[in-house]
């Protein structure tokens, strides 16, 4: 009877070895993305990595690249396409020179003219039609590509300025690296001198003197990059980027040579992903917002009154400008205005609660 046994356990052992249980090599997706790795994205990144690993016992391992392994920082999403190089990470606003719908994916600006902010803008994403939106943009921009959306970041800051400003006039003096596409585009058209780069050369510019001002993100990630070295005066309300979304891209070819279960694992750890990267964020920001202005000598301040409104005009006249030149454009804002008009009422409302009771224990310390 053990003999038989032993045979018998040989035997299923085998079977799983020639089924390719034990054999079968993982799949690994090479990801490049357009920023330094030492970023808090990038971390975050990693994570969902590890989540990817895990759900998969193994059979997916994504590898992170840094920017400019395999091609430029330009070139990561061509790349992505033509299968030089599995996926990669950034922002989708980075690809409005492909299609100015873009933007209202990685980040709409001033909340889309209609006031959504992130956590709203994932409640669309999931709830109100934008993801099939989203999986149509790569079509749209004739992409062989799969996205899965991973990191909400806003609100981002206005940025860092040399000195405080008091009014859009002030602003209006000084040379401001800005976000790529329509929210760098929307500065320009109220006047001030926008210079977009990429995250990795704004501290070099700064001390350079190529540029004045910079805004990149928030606390945590802005304090990595050592804006803090140069400028001293922050400003945290800013309208450029209220919502911001980072994604990974992956070739379609890649995708579609996974099975089901590795698509489904990955889309699971992608919506893991949103509610993970809210929760580090507002730790994080918090506890370096506070090492930047007990420790560096940097100074907070509240955003002049009249950016909103410019800002704002501006934003808006921008994007009805889009929607009249480009049809899907259009059917992108179209669902994130139909959205806002039952969801915002609401959230924006609750908001105001939050707001009262953050800043009543602020001022009560």
């Amino acid at each position: 009877m053990r003999k038989k046994w032993l045979y018998l356990s040989a035997a299923v052992l085998a079977s799983g070895v020639l089924a390719g249980g034990v054999a079968q090599a993982a799949t690994v997706i090479r990801v490049q993305s357009v920023i330094p790795a030492k970023a808090d994205e990038v971390q975050m990144l990693n994570d969902f990595g590890a989540n990817v690993s895990a759900l998969t016992n193994g059979e997916v391992e994504i590898q992170v690249l840094p920017a400019g392994a395999v091609v430029g920082v330009k070139e990561t999403l061509e790349a992505v396409d033509k299968g030089l190089v599995e996926g990669g990470f950034a922002w989708t606003h980075y690809w409005s020179g492909y299609h100015p719908a873009a933007m209202l994916f990685g980040s709409p600006v001033a909340g889309a003219g209609v006031g959504i902010d992130n956590i709203a803008f994932i409640s669309w994403f999931m709830y109100g039609g934008g993801k099939e939106l989203y999986d149509q943009l790569w079509t749209e921009m004739g992409m062989n590509v799969k996205g899965l959306m991973l990191q909400p970041v806003g609100p981002e800051a206005l940025g860092w300025f040399k000195e405080p400003i008091e009014s859009m006039d002030d602003f209006r003096k000084y040379r401001f690296r800005t976000p790529p596409g329509i929210p760098g585009q929307t500065y320009k058209d109220i006047g001030v001198a926008a210079v977009a780069m990429g995250g990795g050369d704004i501290l070099p510019a700064l001390e350079k003197g190529v540029i004045d001002a910079a805004e990149w993100c928030c606390p945590k990630p802005d304090s990595v990059f050592g804006f803090q070295k140069v400028l001293k005066h922050y400003y945290l309300q800013g309208l450029h980027q209220v919502v911001v979304n980072a994604d990974i891209y992956i070739n379609g070819d890649v995708w579609n040579s996974l099975t089901p279960h590795q698509q489904k694992a990955m889309e699971v750890a992608a919506d893991a992903s949103l509610i993970r990267s809210l929760g580090y964020r507002i730790y994080e920001n918090g506890k370096a917002l506070k090492d930047l202005t007990e420790n560096h000598g940097v100074q907070l301040h509240d955003t002049p009154a009249d950016y909103f409104v410019e800002y704002m005009n501006a934003a808006r006249a921008t994007l009805e400008k889009n929607a009249e030149e480009n049809a899907f454009f259009k059917q992108v804002w179209d669902s994130q205005r139909a959205f806002a008009d039952v969801a915002v009422p609401f959230w924006a409302g609750a908001q105001m609660s939050n707001a009262s009771l953050g800043m009543a224990y602020a001022k009560s310390k």
